[in-house]
């Protein structure tokens, strides 16, 4: 069973001591996505993500965290419980955040805007809300693995 995106979120942002913009927190995210559900086949947030004009976006999170701007993303998911330790979510998360270390913002969108990507496959500039199906994410993982 998948966990929340605000938990997720929080446990993310714990492991960089709070030191994540809401963009860089999206794209995280999303690679944590991908690589649960390519090693296990199952969802790491329940919510989903949508195509965005800067790449894949979870809406609640987005919305929860957008008052940062560009700054670090502050404590905005205390009621929230961080992903239990030992899990496969948390695995999932550390993987995409070791990946990811000292990536800029633009690279993280360049990451997330490939051409081969679930994101690729769905966006449209001229529409809002479009979903993208965690099959293609997953089919993603599996490209990105035999590149």
């Amino acid at each position: 069973m998948a966990v929340s995106s605000f938990s997720a979120a929080r446990s993310l942002c714990e492991m960089r001591d709070w030191n994540v913009t809401n963009l860089e927190l999206q794209k995280v995210l999303y690679i944590a996505h991908m690589i649960h559900l390519g090693e296990t086949g199952t969802p790491l947030i329940r919510e989903g993500f949508e195509a965005w004009d800067y790449g894949p976006v979870e809406p609640n999170l987005y919305h929860r965290a957008k008052s940062f701007g560009s700054s670090p993303v502050r404590n905005v998911f205390h009621w929230e419980k961080p992903v239990p330790k030992g899990s496969t979510y948390e695995g999932a998360l550390e993987e995409a955040d070791e990946l990811t270390q000292g990536m800029s913002a633009s690279k993280l969108i360049a990451v997330t805007h490939w051409e081969e990507g679930a994101w690729y496959k769905v966006y449209d500039p001229e529409q809002r809300g479009i979903k993208i199906p965690d099959p293609f994410i997953m089919q993603e993982y599996h490209d990105r693995s035999t590149d």
